[in-house]
């Protein structure tokens, strides 16, 4: 059962030395600039919360929501997300160095101008989020759907998509030479588009399904 909560008795606990947050609701409470690292919360609800410039520094959230929060400038580096809702969050100049989502819902989302050394994600959606200019090289990508995301300018070189999504995504200027798609749903492309898969791996299956458009058929 939920309990509300506010800043400053979240506050008072964490002075306490208290780390572990159980079922706390804290929708749309101010909770930006306060020092959390270290912290465990399970079961929480931080909708539409204000968590600009605060230290998640190491933080682990399992099967919080947080939709529409503002991550802005946050600090994050090492957190870790496991099944969470973060729809429509924005954690535009955020830290993320070595943070990973796993099994969470970032549908929305806005990640720009942030620091995403070894930043990972594993069996997310991605659907409609904005990842432009990101870089994904060498990364092996599972169960990640980018439906719709903003990919534009986005560093996929020599990875490996297993379970994916990249039907209806913005791919503009993005670089996937050496990168492995056969376990990717590419979606419906024309000629013009495969230029943007230029350097790429894809099964036969999925370049008939290119030529097919043309009604060139592989025997």
């Amino acid at each position: 059962m939920l309990v509300y909560s506010s800043r400053d008795s979240l506050l008072e606990k964490y002075i306490n030395d208290e780390r572990e947050f159980l079922e706390l609701d804290l929708s749309s409470v101010d909770l930006s600039e306060l020092d959390l690292s270290g912290s465990c919360f399970r079961g929480c609800r931080f909708e539409g919360v204000n968590f600009t410039r605060t230290d998640f520094t190491g933080c682990k959230f399992h099967n919080c929501v947080a939709e529409r929060a503002e991550y802005l400038a946050a600090d994050c580096s090492e957190a870790k997300f496991v099944g969470c809702n973060l729809s429509n969050s924005n954690w535009r100049g955020a830290r993320l160095s070595a943070a990973r989502f796993e099994e969470t819902k970032l549908t929305g989302a806005t990640f720009a101008e942030i620091k995403s050394l070894g930043l990972e994600f594993h069996e997310c959606l991605l659907v409609s989020c904005a990842l432009r200019g990101f870089s994904f090289r060498k990364q092996k990508l599972d169960g990640l759907n980018f439906s719709d995301a903003d990919l534009a300018g986005a560093d996929f070189r020599d990875a490996v998509f297993t379970n994916c999504s990249l039907r209806g995504a913005s791919l503009k200027s993005a670089n996937f030479r050496g990168a492995d798609l056969r376990g990717c749903d590419l979606g419906t492309f024309s000629i013009a588009d495969a230029n943007t898969f230029k350097g790429a791996i894809i099964s036969a299956s999925q370049a008939s399904e290119l030529l097919a458009v043309y009604e060139i058929h592989v025997d």
